[in-house]
């Protein structure tokens, strides 16, 4: 069996009680990160059984968990995103075979925590932000030449901030005195706008939560990877989304939701042959840490886990 691997990650037994079900079966690790979910995955089932892990970041797929889950024979790791696992599925002759799905959504806390790879306001590093630093523009570059109307479109909708415009403004204003390339410094930008913080929030959560949403098209890549578990799953399939804010968590739902529901037919017409089914069914309520998660988690706290069975 595999070993487990990594720090605990974010509702994890309730998200592993929901996805697998036959022991035997074909599982997608979308987000590998540490390899948290996939040792356990690796834990749950049989010597006949197959996981294939995703990452977008280098750093994942090189990290010494990954390392140790690849002795496991059961065990592949593909340096990819979860956007293209139709196409990873195919290759390996697993389309309407897979026996569940699970996606992690957001950045993870590794990614966090270092302060090169640009992410966090806390520490003070150069402004990159992407998951994947092997391709796309960094968040700096894109600052350094996006127009303010757009930029203050992506802060509102990315990350529902009403100070959007004033940000955007006050960016493409001192951009142009000196070009802004470490955290710290737009950070700081932010914080000299946003004077009146959210409870327990920093001034730049939304700001850099949005920028980094459009640098890694982040929402692009879940309704991508959504919509071809369709046709990955097998019947009786699992779909199991954590999600950490409330735009990924809204687009998760909504898939779910429609998707669980047949096609309208009035009362008093037959229903067609050709009438739309549905292709999944949805797994209980959404589920969210307990009370001894949130007291050892704190990232817990906005975490939503869904999960759908494909029909």
């Amino acid at each position: 069996m595999g070993r487990k691997v990594g720090h605990k990650p974010v509702l994890l037994e309730q998200a592993l009680d929901g996805l697998v079900r036959q022991t035997d079966g074909v599982y997608i690790d979308g987000t590998f990160g540490r390899g948290g979910h996939s040792g356990e995955i690796l834990q749950r089932i049989s010597p006949q059984g197959k996981l294939l892990a995703i990452d977008k970041d280098v750093d994942a797929v090189n990290s010494e968990q990954a390392k140790t889950l690849l002795n496991d024979a059961r065990f592949e790791l593909a340096h990819d995103s979860f956007a293209n696992m139709s196409a990873l599925a195919a290759e390996r002759g697993n389309l309407g075979k897979v026996s569940g799905i699970l996606l992690d959504l957001g950045v993870s806390s590794p990614q966090l925590d270092v302060a090169e790879r640009g992410f966090s306001f806390m520490k003070d590093g150069p402004l990159d932000m992407r998951m994947n630093t092997s391709e796309g523009e960094s968040a700096a570059e894109w600052l350094a030449s996006v127009d303010e109307v757009e930029l203050a479109k992506v802060l509102k909708v990315y990350g529902e901030d009403k100070f959007a415009r004033k940000i955007a403004t006050e960016i493409v204003r001192q951009r142009a005195e000196k070009a802004i390339t470490r955290t710290g410094q737009l950070a700081g930008i932010i914080a000299e706008v946003v004077r009146k913080r959210e409870p327990g929030k920093h001034p730049a959560t939304r700001s850099f939560q949005a920028i980094r949403i459009k640098i890694n098209k982040e929402l692009e890549d879940v309704e991508t990877a959504l919509a071809q578990a369709v046709d990955i799953l097998s019947s009786g399939g699992r779909l199991a989304v954590i999600s950490f804010h409330s735009l990924e968590d809204r687009l998760v739902k909504r898939f779910m939701r429609d998707n669980s529901q047949a096609a309208f037919v009035p009362r008093n017409l037959p229903l067609p042959l050709d009438a739309e089914k549905p292709v999944f069914k949805c797994i209980g309520k959404a589920i969210k840490a307990n009370a001894a998660e949130l007291a050892e988690n704190v990232r817990s706290r906005s975490a939503v886990l869904r999960i759908a069975e494909r029909v």
